[in-house]
């Protein structure tokens, strides 16, 4: 029989540290209002969008059409659906962000697409610029 101590299996509790408390680290979901988590995930979506069409620092490297067209559409789904939800003053600056994505992209296109159908266009119409 030994008399050591078998060695704890939490990696924090090894090193003295206490466990987290992620109760107190995160609100809790039902606390957040619909439009902050709509305008939040429409963030996301406009900054990836933004990268894939080559806009952000070192953008050439990151460049990925395809994976913009996506992104633009999923948003223009979301801005267009969600609209009405949100009020005209959350809803007004993400058409806006969305009108400029949707023109980046036309204009990083090789064949830019017709007008009415670029990416997001079927839930907003014709973009031009």
């Amino acid at each position: 029989m030994s008399d050591a101590t078998p060695p704890p299996s939490d990696p924090a509790a090894a090193q003295g540290a206490q466990p987290a408390d992620f109760d107190a680290m995160t609100r809790d979901i039902a606390d957040v209002p619909a439009v902050e988590v709509i305008t939040t995930v429409a963030v996301h979506l406009m900054s990836s969008a933004a990268v894939n069409l080559g806009l952000a620092e070192d953008g050439e490297q990151h460049k990925d059409l395809d994976e913009a067209r996506k992104l633009i559409q999923a948003l223009a789904g979301l801005v267009t659906a969600s609209a009405t939800e949100i009020g005209s003053y959350h809803a007004a600056p993400l058409r806006d962000g969305l009108k400029s994505l949707q023109l980046a992209f036309r204009e990083a296109s090789v064949v830019p697409d017709e007008p009415g159908q670029g990416p997001g266009e079927k839930y907003t119409g014709p973009v031009f610029g």
